[in-house]
C-alpha cells in the first residue's frame, strides 16, 4: 500500500498556511536544494528533493488542487479513507505527476508558469555555479485558451506573439495549467546569439461538476434517500473520445444500501493520457439527500421501517 504524501510537511508549513507562507517557504527550499548548488556527488539526491518540493508546490499553490488534496487526504491509494466500492478496484494512483513546469502560481513573479531550473538564471543571470551560459534572446510567456474538446483531441493553431506568427501543436491529453516549451520560438538573440524560447500555458474552460486530477475525473452525484436504500441506476458524465465535443454519458448501477460518501470507479472513461496511452478513470462519490420536511405518513413509514 502506497504511503500518502504530506505536501505540507514537504514544504515545512502547516495545513493552515496562507498562500504567501507557502510561496515564501517554496522559494527558500528551491534555492537550498537546487541541483546546481550542490556538489556533484549530491546532485542525484538534490534533484529528487527538488522534484518533491516542486510537486508539493504545484498542489498547494493551486486553490482547487489544494482543496481536493485536503478533502481526500492523499494523492495515492484510494483518495481517502473511504476507498472504492466493488464497481472496480483501485490501482496505483498518482494524479499529481511531477513536471519542471509548475501548474501553480509562479512564486518568483512574472507571467504564467516557469521552469524551476531557471531560478538562478532569473536571480543571478546564470543557472548555477560553473554553468554560465552565453546571452540569448528573451523568453516569451503566453497563455492559450482552449475548449474542453481541445484537451481531448489536441489542436494545431497559428498564434501571434511578440516574435511573430508561430504555429503550435497542442497534443491530446493536456490539462489546464500545463505549460509547453517551444524551443527557439522566442525573441532573437543579440549579435547572433540563440533565440529565446516560447512558453505556452494552457487554460481550459471548466466543465461543471468535473474535477480533473491528473488523468482521473472526480465528481459528486446526489441521490435520494430511497434510491440509496433500494439501489438505482444513474447517468454519469464521462469522456467519450468518439463524440465531437469529447463528452458522453454512461450508466452506473448503485447497489441497495449505498452509503453517503461511497465512491465508485468507472475505468477508462477519464482524461486521455499524454502520448496516447489510453484514458484515466472516473471516480463517482455519492451524496445522499435527506428530505428537510416529512409528512405525517412519511414520518410514520420511516419510524416503522
Amino acid at each position: 500500500m502506497a504511503i500518502a504524501k504530506d505536501y505540507y510537511e514537504t514544504l515545512g508549513v502547516t495545513k493552515n498556511a496562507t498562500a504567501d507562507e507557502i510561496k515564501k517557504s517554496y522559494r527558500k527550499l528551491a534555492r537550498e536544494h537546487h541541483p546546481d548548488m550542490v556538489k556533484e556527488s549530491d546532485k542525484s539526491a538534490a534533484e529528487k528533493r527538488f522534484k518533491e518540493i516542486n510537486e508539493a508546490y504545484q498542489v498547494l499553490s493551486d486553490p482547487q488542487k489544494r482543496k481536493m488534496y485536503d478533502q481526500f487526504g492523499s494523492v495515492g491509494g484510494d483518495y481517502g479513507p473511504g476507498g472504492f466500492s466493488d464497481a472496480g478496484q483501485a490501482g496505483q494512483w498518482g494524479p499529481f505527476s511531477y513536471q519542471y513546469s509548475s501548474s501553480g502560481a509562479n512564486p518568483f513573479g512574472g507571467n504564467g508558469d516557469f521552469d524551476p531550473f531557471d531560478i538562478f538564471e532569473d536571480f543571478f543571470g546564470f543557472r548555477g555555479y560553473n554553468s554560465r551560459k552565453p546571452r540569448r534572446g528573451k523568453n516569451l510567456y503566453y497563455e492559450m485558451r482552449l475548449e474542453f474538446k481541445d484537451m481531448i483531441f489536441g489542436i494545431e493553431r497559428e498564434i501571434d506573439v511578440e516574435s511573430g506568427k508561430v504555429k503550435v501543436k497542442i497534443p491530446a491529453g493536456m490539462r489546464d495549467g500545463m505549460e509547453i516549451k517551444f524551443s527557439g520560438k522566442g525573441m532573437p538573440g543579440p549579435d547572433g546569439a540563440p533565440n529565446g524560447d516560447l512558453y505556452l500555458t494552457v487554460r481550459v474552460r471548466n466543465i461543471p461538476d468535473f474535477v480533473i486530477m491528473g488523468d482521473d475525473i472526480l465528481l459528486n452525484k446526489e441521490i435520494s434517500m430511497i434510491d440509496a436504500a433500494l439501489g438505482t441506476i444513474i447517468d454519469v458524465p464521462v469522456v467519450d473520445v468518439q463524440s465531437k465535443d469529447g463528452l458522453g454519458k454512461t450508466k452506473l448501477k448503485l447497489p441497495s444500501g449505498t452509503q453517503y460518501g461511497s465512491r465508485f470507479l468507472i475505468k477508462g472513461k477519464g482524461m486521455p493520457k499524454l502520448h496516447g496511452r489510453g484514458q484515466g478513470n472516473v471516480i463517482v462519490q455519492i451524496l445522499v439527500k435527506v428530505p428537510e420536511r416529512l409528512s405525517k405518513k412519511q414520518r410514520e413509514a420511516l419510524e416503522n421501517f
